[in-house]
């Protein structure tokens, strides 16, 4: 059962070595990447299910024991982001059928996709605060790679962006380790929990915790360093755009869900205080530049910020039904910003333009594609019966018991101009008429099924989350139980015995 935490890590990295060993057929990669990804969403769906029945499972590398060696653990938070991560990478993969050209591919386009969702997973699934630096910086490499992938000015402006924050980022993060480490004489993040509860200098502590903060905080495009994301997200190919959008900020909302609960709870009022501040700025700059954007993937970018705001307002509110809200929102905003991101590539396909002037007439041209747009997109500005809805009243409601008027307030007005902004683009791109000779259709590198299909499947996830959203709420309640009580995540690492045997010894 243990070997069952690994997985989502070697099948990825399995299916990124076969790529390269068929460099030369394009059509083993694709199979790779389609059948790939498909392993990985199966074995992460048993892995939820294993972790659902016995709350958390552990692997020790090497049969090392922890503290002292690395350990892979699976609770349902992180078991929840391995399915994401496979249902994005499955849709992500069979878009590119047709949405990613020959030319890329050539550039190592399949290699690198794996070694990303590798990367997403190893970070999700570590418990080793080292090896999670580590498996961001797996992230920055491949990411970084795809990003400018085709060598075009744009991508190229655009990553210079990327990859200078997020190598500050990392820094800071490698800072923060090596200060930690050297207040607790651990890396294992269960052991740290446990020591850095006995630790008397909690200014210190504090002052760890803004590090972490602060890289963490870039990670996810937060307030105020979220200005890379919507200067590079819109470069790239869409596969590549819709994969990022889905997963990469998200794997620095769940770092700061994960330390902030189980490492720095020592001073809640101080350090979630200032989480508050960050996530109520961080919807308001993000809605604010989507609301002055006029090009299609720009509008999407802007609003991943806009969005990660009230996700990290659930972790700063700290009560049940807020963190219970923040994965929720999680949950959805994954499948809803990855599926917006698709129907702007097969807009493109069908219309040859990303910027909202130069399109119109998709309505009346192609209704089907008006109708999978207003799904997510309604979703996104949380509309009922959709899965946005409920996402964003479980946060709405936690800050009305929390008396958090003011975050409160900026939730709601966000959302309003959240459906601003989609009906903007509902307006510019299929309910106007087209302009006169601005755009042409561009030819895809297969049948535009394959970009149909994940754009359907994840339009009806939607609709389901929206519709049958107990069983969600239910997965989100669980990992909200076990974030806020961290008793069961550090037995299950270190063993109840360790946790006793240094309270023993230190009397």
């Amino acid at each position: 059962m243990d070997v069952l935490v690994a997985l989502p890590i070697v099948l990825p990295l399995l299916a990124g070595a076969l790529s390269l060993v068929f460099w030369r057929s394009h059509a083993a990669q694709r199979m790779l990447g389609v059948f790939g990804s498909l392993g990985l969403l199966v074995v992460s769906v048993l892995l939820l299910f294993a972790t659902w029945d016995h709350g958390h499972l552990v692997m020790e590398m090497g049969d090392w024991p922890a503290p002292f060696g690395i350990v892979l653990v699976s609770d349902m938070l992180a078991a929840i982001m391995v399915v994401l991560t496979g249902i994005i990478g499955l849709a992500t993969a069979v878009y590119s059928l047709s949405g990613v050209s020959v030319r890329h591919e050539r550039y190592g386009y399949y290699p690198l996709f794996h070694l990303l969702l590798a990367g997403v997973n190893g970070a999700f699934l570590t418990g080793d605060i080292f090896n999670l630096y580590v498996w961001f910086e797996v992230m920055l490499v491949a990411s970084f790679a795809l990003l400018i992938l085709g060598g075009e000015r744009a991508q190229m402006e655009g990553a210079i962006k990327y990859v200078t924050l997020n190598l500050l980022s990392s820094a800071l993060f490698l800072s923060a380790i090596g200060l930690l480490y050297g207040l607790t004489g651990t890396l294992n993040m269960a052991d740290i929990a446990v020591k850095l509860a006995e630790v008397e200098d909690t200014g210190l502590v504090t002052v760890i915790a803004m590090l972490f903060m602060v890289a963490f905080g870039i990670k996810a495009a937060a307030f105020p360093f979220f200005f890379w994301l919507p200067a590079s997200y819109h470069t790239p190919k869409v596969a590549v755009s819709a994969l990022f959008a889905g997963l990469l900020t998200k794997v620095g909302v769940y770092a700061l869900f994960r330390v902030f609960t189980l490492i720095f709870n020592h001073d809640v009022g101080y350090t979630h205080e200032i989480l508050l501040w960050i996530a109520m700025l961080t919807m308001l700059t993000g809605v604010l530049g989507a609301a002055a954007q006029f090009e299609f993937r720009r509008i999407l970018s802007f609003h991943i910020v806009s969005q990660i705001g009230y996700m990290i307002l659930g972790l700063a509110l700290f009560t049940p039904l807020a963190i219970v809200g923040g994965v929720f929102y999680i949950m959805h905003h994954i499948i809803v910003k990855a599926n917006l991101f698709l129907i702007s590539g097969l807009t493109y396909q069908l219309k040859g333009s990303h910027e909202l002037k130069q399109l119109g007439g998709l309505y009346r041209s192609n209704p089907m594609l008006a109708v999978f747009f207003m799904v997510p997109a309604l979703s996104l500005a949380g509309l009922p019966p959709l899965s946005g809805f409920f996402a964003k009243f479980i946060i709405i409601r936690a800050g009305i018991e929390a008396e958090a008027w003011l975050a409160v307030a900026v939730a709601l007005v966000v959302g309003l101009l959240t459906l601003y902004s989609m009906v903007k683009i509902w307006n510019e791109v299929f309910w106007k008429a087209q302009p006169e000779g601005v755009a042409h259709a561009q030819p895809a590198s297969g049948p535009l099924i394959w970009m149909w299909l994940p754009i359907i499947g994840l339009a009806l996830m939607t609709v389901m989350i929206g519709l049958y959203g107990q069983p969600i709420f239910e997965m989100a309640e669980r990992s909200a139980e076990q974030l806020l009580d961290t008793s069961g995540y550090i037995e299950a690492v270190l063993g109840a015995g360790y946790v006793e045997a240094l309270q023993e010894s230190r009397r």
